[in-house]
Parts: structure tokens; sequence; C-alpha cells
């Protein structure tokens, strides 16, 4: 799957990015409060406003501070999937049950320098494991190899059955790095420039997953 990141679209035409991404398997959207990360996107209201503008299944990643607080309202609004940072939720297995009772996937996210062993518990009631491929805050930054470890880990743990999640991967995607993301196990792919940058969107995401797919069959 891939997800185009709005996080690389322009911000004034918003509506048309969306179509602009036709195809796409979710759209990814990141929320930053310039508290847990040092940079402040957009929030509920322009996502209630994205969800009225697109059918594509909105993928929200809270890059923000209590997100025991206010995940629950990007659910209510009818978001699909909502990913919160594990480094920032109090307790995130009451907060997974809260975000699929109010009708989205529950999705937990990692940050590079954070290990996935001791949350393969928390993450039997996830539905989304979003491994962070760069440090959270900002786009356009390189791609980091070294968390394809964890990747590896999560497929293992999917593939025996001891997980059932969608493995999701965010940070420096592009033609280039998604063979190898692919080869250790993601199932969805965040890609922000490799997308927003090209001259035909669209078509950016159809050639990602066809490299992705030849590597994953």
């Amino acid at each position: 799957m891939i997800a185009p990141s709005i996080l690389s679209a322009d911000f004034a035409r918003l509506a048309e990015e969306t179509a602009a991404v036709r195809g796409a398997d979710w759209l990814h959207v990141d929320v930053m409060d310039a508290h847990f990360v040092p940079n402040l996107t957009l929030g509920l209201p322009v996502v209630k406003s994205l969800l009225k503008a697109t059918d594509i299944p909105i993928d929200c990643h809270l890059m923000i501070e209590d997100p025991d607080r206010w995940a629950i309202g990007y659910a209510e609004a009818g978001a699909y999937n909502v990913t919160v940072h594990v480094e920032a939720a109090k307790d995130p297995v009451k907060l997974a049950k809260d975000l699929k009772a109010a009708g989205a996937k529950a999705g937990l996210s990692i940050k590079p320098g954070t290990p996935l062993e001791p949350y393969v518990e928390v993450l039997k009631h996830y539905d989304t494991l979003l491994v962070m491929s760069v440090e959270p805050g900002f786009g356009g930054q390189s791609f980091m190899p070294e968390v394809l470890d964890k990747v590896r880990t999560a497929r293992r743990l999917v593939d025996t059955g001891h997980l059932k999640l969608v493995v999701e991967i965010d940070g420096g995607i592009n033609d280039e790095t998604i063979e190898a993301a692919a080869e250790a196990g993601v199932d969805c792919f965040v890609a922000g420039s490799a997308v927003y940058g090209a001259d035909d969107p669209a078509a950016a995401v159809s050639a990602l997953r066809a490299k992705a797919a030849a590597v994953r069959g």
C-alpha cells in the first residue's frame, strides 16, 4: 500500500492535492503540535475538511503530546487510521481500545531510537505499527536503513501469528529506498516528496507500488 504524505503537498491547494493522488491506498496526514516535535502543521479542523474532500482513507499520524486526550477526536471525525506515538501515550492499551470504539483503526508509532521489543504485548491491541525511518518532525529527511531491523522483527511476529497488524514505514521513502523496505517486510509505505515532487503524483504512486510489489510478490 502507498500512503502519500500531504506534508509535502501545497497546503494552499489541499483539496486539489488529494485529488492528484487518485489510486493511493491511504492519505497520510501528519499532525504536529510544536511540542512533541519541533514543528507545527495542522490539526482537527483541517482533517475534517480533508475528509469531506476525498474518498481516500485518511491515515492520521499524531506527533503530539497527550494523545490520550486528543486522538479520539480524529477517530470520531472519520479518520480511517489514527496513529499515536508510544513515547507520548500515557496508557497506550486503553488508547487503542478507545480509538477502535470511536470507529478508527489504531496505530502505534515508534521513533528511530525506540526499540520494538518492550512494546510487543502492547501492539497486540493495535492494527498498525508505524516505524519511523527518520526523526519525526520534518519532511525531506534521508532514510535511516538501520530501522529495518525493527521492521524485520515485526514482520516475523506478524507472519508467526503473534501480532495481527499492518507494518507501515514513514520517512525518506522513494524509488531508491522502497525496495529495501519492502524486502524487510513493510506493508504500507508513506511517501511525501517522492509523490508530490513528481510531475504526475498519481503515476508516482503507481510506480512506487509496482516496485514494492515486485519485491514482496
